[in-house]
């Protein structure tokens, strides 16, 4: 069975290398980025079936790229990953149609399953910012 495909984009590089830690015996990770223009270059280009992606980036934030992926048509599901736990992000992240939204510091429990549920048309919010 083919592996879901997933870019990542985050402006920490030691943070990128925990997610690929973590995610590559599930997942096939096709890339990874720092910005948000380098984001919606390297979706257009790839093609990922997920995007991870934090809120905070240059260029263009987590959110807006989102944004400017939707407007493309992209058929990527947005996975947010991010240490930012007030409501207002939340809604925002939703708006641009994400599907998950993982808290940092819950990353090693709550990404695994957040992606799987976002690959099954789901949501999941990591339950710091889910009350």
């Amino acid at each position: 069975m083919k592996r879901p495909r997933i870019l990542l984009a985050d402006d920490h590089g030691p943070m990128i290398e925990r997610v690929k830690a973590l995610l590559q015996p599930h997942f096939e990770i096709i890339g990874d980025v720092g910005t948000g223009p380098d984001l919606i270059s390297e979706a257009g280009r790839l093609q990922p079936d997920i995007i991870v992606l934090d809120i905070s980036m240059p260029g263009l934030s987590g959110i807006e790229a989102a944004h400017e992926l939707r407007l493309a048509g992209s058929a990527a599901k947005f996975v947010f990953l991010t240490v930012h736990e007030r409501v207002e992000f939340v809604h925002a992240c939703l708006t641009e149609g994400a599907l998950g939204y993982v808290v940092k510091s819950r990353i090693a429990i709550d990404l695994v399953p957040a992606i799987v549920d976002a690959l099954a048309g789901r949501r999941f919010i990591s339950p710091p910012v889910s009350r």
